[in-house]
Parts: C-alpha cells; structure tokens; sequence
C-alpha cells in the first residue's frame, strides 16, 4: 500500500510499504478515504524528530470497512466508518475505567495501529470504528476527532447556559470550541490573528471577534460582561503561541472563573509566566483538557457524530482544502501558512 513516512527532515516521502493484517479476531481493516492535518501534526512539520523516522503519521481520519476479524460484531465490509485513534493500553487503571486518553502507554499504543492515517490501511480494533449516518462524508467525518477534543474540553469545563465564553484562536479546534459553546446557550467572544478565521468564526456564530494585540481582546470581554471577565476561557491555540496565550487567558477571566487548557504543549519544558498571585487570590481554575474518551456512559466520539447528524455542528465551512496523499507536503505548507492560504482544516483524500 502506499503511506507517508516521515523523513529525518520533518517532511513525507509517499512509498509503498506492506499492507498491515489484523492482529485479533475482533480488529477491524479499513481504508482510509479522508485525513486530516491537526495543530500537532503542523508542529512536527519540518522538525527533524528523529524517533518518528520513517513513521506513518496522522490520527484524524475516516474510511470504509474491508476486512473484519472472526469475533467482529459492530461492523461489516462496506461500512463507512470514523475511526477512533485515541488507543490505550487496555489494562491500565485508566483504561479500565474508560479514562484511556490518560493512559501512561497511549501514544506508543495508538501509533501501532489507529493512529497511521496518511496511509492507504489502517486496523484497529472494532470499538473504535463508528459507523457513519448517510448525511456524513467521509470529509466531515475527519474533523470529529478535532470536535470530540472540543467536547472533552467542554465537559471538563461545566459550561452552563448564558456563560460568557472566550475562545482563544479560530483553526478547526477553537472553531469547534465555539459552536459546542453557542449550542449550549454561551455568548462567545472569539480570538485569533487572521482576518479570515475571525470571520470564519463569525459566520459560525460568534458574538463578538478580536485581534489577540493592542488590548482588544480585553476591551472586548470586558464590554460583554459588565467589566466582570469571561466565565470561561478556552485556551485553543497552544504549540508556540502558548506562552502569549496562556497569559491571555488568564488575563481575560474572571474573578472565580477557569480557564480550559485545549492548546497541545510540545515536548519538554517551556517557560510561560503568569501573573500567578492574581490567579490564586482571584482563585481561578486552571484546568488541563487532553484529547478525549468518555463522559459518564457516553463516548465523545460518537457524541459529536450525533450533534453532526443533528445540525449542532457544522463541518464543510472549514474545509478549505484537499489534497491527494501524493501531495502531502504541499497540503502541510498549505495548512502552516494559513494566512496566506485561507487555510482552516485542510484533508487528504484517498
């Protein structure tokens, strides 16, 4: 099969590799139709990361069913399906108890497997495939794992009716971010550099849009709020904003409020200072959101197929492109010079 392997300068070289075979009888082949380049993919791009050598990358994708194993019950051949990459251990004490985005073992499990979607074939096993309702493409399906992150966010959050939210930056996280917010009775202020996505964001319902510079974004949440402060904030840019935006956040709260980390850190230690005398005797929450898994009895991921199918979310006014497998690279610099392009989610068909 054909998949994108990561070269030791950070980009993709398209090769033929073997084909990968079901490991258990309840696992699940599917082939892959969409995938989409996220924010922590845009961060390893052109970075010479050398344990990723060679590695087959990606983790938001959906394709169609073509092999299942002999104890598979949840779907046939044929299926259209969102594939779920967020893949733990199985047996660790978070996984048991449907925490697996928290397992210690997480990323070296899910790259064995789901978490390969620049490529023509990925297995895994069949409680991460989803099947799809006809009204779903294989597009829109491959924007749901950046939703069902929105989702957890939210959740973790207690975003109640009438909440005066912030949403800091406007790519496919922050743009979900705000439409689960709107859904839910929030007025949302949303943030970000680039005058197409606050006008993206906009369309999509945002009450009010700033600039990150100048004061604006402070000026702005203050007017919406009585001078209180936002309720909620949502931190949704992350990478190597994070040490303006984080401050933002905690600068755009108000007196109680939290402020929800959704933005991914890289590896290793950085250094972000915070006004943190004001954040305790102001006693906000700072409250760290990572990918997603289950809230009570429900899993996220096929929640947000739900509020899909229900016309909660929307999907085709972020696409701004697509790209073969064969074009890659030119899809990841289409996406990392988002200014220029008009980027917003950016997919690979195959």
């Amino acid at each position: 099969m054909k998949a994108a392997l990561k070269t030791a300068d950070g980009r993709f070289s398209v090769e033929e590799v073997e084909e990968p075979s079901l490991p258990a009888p309840d696992w699940v082949k599917a082939r892959v139709r969409m995938a989409g380049i996220c924010g922590t993919d845009l961060r390893h791009w052109e970075k010479p990361d050398q344990h990723l050598r060679c590695c087959i990358m990606g983790h938001e994708l959906a394709g169609e069913v073509v092999e299942i194993g002999a104890d598979v019950t949840r779907v046939r051949p044929g299926d259209r399906v969102l594939i779920e990459s967020v893949l733990g251990c199985g047996h660790c004490d978070w996984c048991r108890v449907q925490q697996y985005n928290r397992c210690p073992d997480l990323y070296p499990t899910r790259r064995a497997s789901v978490s390969r979607a620049y490529a023509e074939f990925v297995i895994g096993p069949q409680h991460k495939m989803h099947k799809l309702p006809d009204a779903i493409g294989f597009d829109d399906a491959a924007l749901l794992d950046t939703y069902a992150v929105c989702l957890h966010a939210q959740h973790l959050s207690g975003l109640a009716i009438n909440a005066k939210v912030a949403v800091i930056g406007a790519g496919p996280i922050g743009l979900g971010q705000l439409m689960l917010a709107k859904a839910s009775g929030a007025d949302v202020l949303s943030i970000d550099p680039v005058p197409h996505a606050r006008a993206l964001a906009q369309d999509l319902g945002a009450d009010q849009v700033a600039p990150p510079e100048e004061g604006a974004p402070e000026a702005a949440i203050l007017a919406m709020t009585d001078g209180r402060g936002a309720d909620i904030v949502f931190e949704c840019s992350g990478g190597e904003t994070m040490p303006q935006t984080l401050p933002l956040a905690t600068r755009l709260v108000r007196r109680g409020g939290k402020v929800v980390i959704v933005g991914g850190f890289d590896a290793g230690d950085i250094a972000i200072p915070l006004e943190w005398q004001r954040i305790q005797m102001s006693e906000i929450t700072l409250i760290p959101s990572a990918s997603f898994a289950f809230h009570d009895l429900y899993a996220e991921q096929a929640e947000v197929i739900e509020l899909l199918a229900r016309g909660k979310l929307q999907t085709q006014k972020l696409i701004s492109h697509r790209f073969p497998l064969e074009r890659i690279n030119e899809a990841f610099e289409a996406a990392k010079e988002k200014a220029r392009t008009g980027a917003t989610f950016v997919g690979l068909c195959m």
